[in-house]
């Protein structure tokens, strides 16, 4: 089978290997696998600092593609003058491939979904990272996206792979996951005890978009209430110098800690210690960190986004925080006085999560490229 990815992520030359973000590079190692052939149109240049892995495979043909950027003048013109070549490219390799699949919503994402329409009778998949509720608020070319994938007259022989449960989808919307940890791993996992001391945990960059500074506040609140509680921050971004000067400036230093950025194994003991997760972000699309943090018993309390009620079973795996710092501060003290539900809690989130390994979804991605 000829496999041809077309995804905004950058695919960057390192010696004599491929690489790429690495969360992305985890989960396409697998869709890999049974391809003869795989070919990515991407860009191959990227100026800021990446979280990246190399890719399993070294025979990997890699199709180049500029930026598409239209945040200013110059910026948007030279997209527009960039466009036919990319067209022509993505057309070229599409003609080639067995199988098509697309990586949206992003504006390469946005260009694929156009061109595959050319293609109707190539089997095709387009995994959709973002925000698939049809009720949220989104950007043109995001709504764009779904309106052309969900659309079964321009779009044929595609299955797109969403998160989380949707009401009145058209028939190739696949609810689907991501995972991140192997059957085997739920071996060992010591059974939580939830008593004082509590151990909150944020995981990811620190920037607006994940609301890093309501994490702080929360567990400041929490102390104020007489609750021994401390929060390690793991994740890195341009916040941080103001949120180490708001710990500083609140006398919170020995409950706040910042660990900074950390390889997956250090992430995944701070789960095994932790009693709960907290997630504040504006938007997700699956959260991954929240399905990590249930897989090791943390109880998630994460904003009510994208499929995450749905993750949380409306509050049976988890709390749905309603930002408001008084009542959500209430409601995680009056978890705290009852040690039988927290338990029953994490154990609900634990077995929900465990259901989501890489084994599960390699025989999934095994489903989806059988070639017919």
């Amino acid at each position: 089978m000829k496999f041809l990815v077309i995804t905004l992520a950058p695919t960057l030359k390192n010696v004599n290997v491929y690489e790429s973000y690495a969360p992305y590079v985890k989960e396409m190692n697998i869709w890999f696998d049974t391809a003869a052939t795989v070919t990515i149109v991407s860009p191959t240049q990227y100026k800021n600092k990446l979280l990246s892995d190399p890719f399993k495979r070294t025979d990997l043909n890699i199709v180049s593609i500029p930026w598409l950027a239209f945040g200013g003048f110059i910026s948007a013109f030279t997209s527009l003058w960039n466009l036919p070549s990319i067209i022509f490219k993505m057309i070229s390799e599409m003609q080639k491939a067995d199988h098509i699949h697309l990586r949206c919503p992003g504006n390469i994402g946005l260009i694929g979904c156009f061109v595959q329409i050319a293609f109707p009778k190539k089997i095709k998949t387009a995994k959709y990272a973002g925000n698939w509720d049809p009720k949220a608020k989104q950007p043109l070319s995001y709504r764009i996206q779904k309106r052309i994938l969900s659309n079964t007259f321009l779009t044929k022989n595609m299955q797109v792979l969403v998160y989380g449960e949707w009401s009145g989808q058209t028939k190739n919307i696949k609810p689907f996951f991501t995972a991140s940890y192997w059957d085997d791993e739920k071996d060992g996992i010591s059974e939580k005890v939830f008593s004082d001391p509590y151990q909150f945990l944020f995981v990811g960059s620190l920037v607006e978009g994940k609301r890093p500074l309501y994490a702080i506040q929360l567990v400041e609140q929490l102390v104020k209430q007489g609750i021994l509680a401390s929060l390690s921050l793991f994740g890195d971004g341009i916040l941080r110098p103001a949120l180490e000067m708001y710990v500083e400036k609140n006398n919170l230093k020995e409950v706040i800690h910042f660990k900074g950025n950390q390889t997956a194994e250090i992430v995944r003991e701070g789960y095994k210690q932790a009693h709960f997760l907290i997630l504040a972000s504006k938007s997700e699309g699956w959260p991954k960190v929240v399905a990590e943090a249930m897989f090791f018993e943390c109880i998630p309390l994460v904003t009510s986004i994208s499929c995450v009620p749905w993750m949380l079973d409306y509050g049976k795996r988890g709390c749905l925080l309603s930002l408001d710092l008084e009542v959500d501060t209430q409601s995680i003290v009056t978890f705290t006085n009852n040690k039988i539900g927290l338990k029953t809690m994490s154990e609900n989130a634990k077995k929900w999560s465990q259901q989501y390994t890489l084994d599960s979804f390699e025989r999934e991605i095994k489903k989806l490229l059988v070639c017919e």
